[in-house]
């Protein structure tokens, strides 16, 4: 799989404080490499648009569509984020 960094997803992962980048950079190796892992957490949302939310932290997320062989990031925040995948 590959991971494609949507605009809102890029300028989210910037305003980030840098701790969270770096918790950001490991959980998306993550699932490159064991999408199954429990840190994760990946559920599938209750959206039409087939999109999914994985862990960060406790209070963190980060929300993807799977398009064939890539993962589309779409947004990385708070739970907030989750109101507007």
């Amino acid at each position: 799989m590959n991971l494609f960094f949507s605009k809102p997803f890029v300028r989210d992962y910037r305003k980030l404080p840098k701790q969270i980048q770096t918790a950001v950079d490991k959980q998306l190796e993550l699932l490159l490499s064991n999408p199954e892992h429990p840190s994760l957490n990946i559920k599938k949302m209750n959206d039409p648009r087939e999109i999914w939310e994985g862990r960060i932290t406790k209070s963190y997320r980060f929300t993807y569509q799977i398009e064939g062989e890539t993962y589309v990031l779409r947004r990385v925040g708070t739970h907030d984020i989750l109101k507007n995948p």
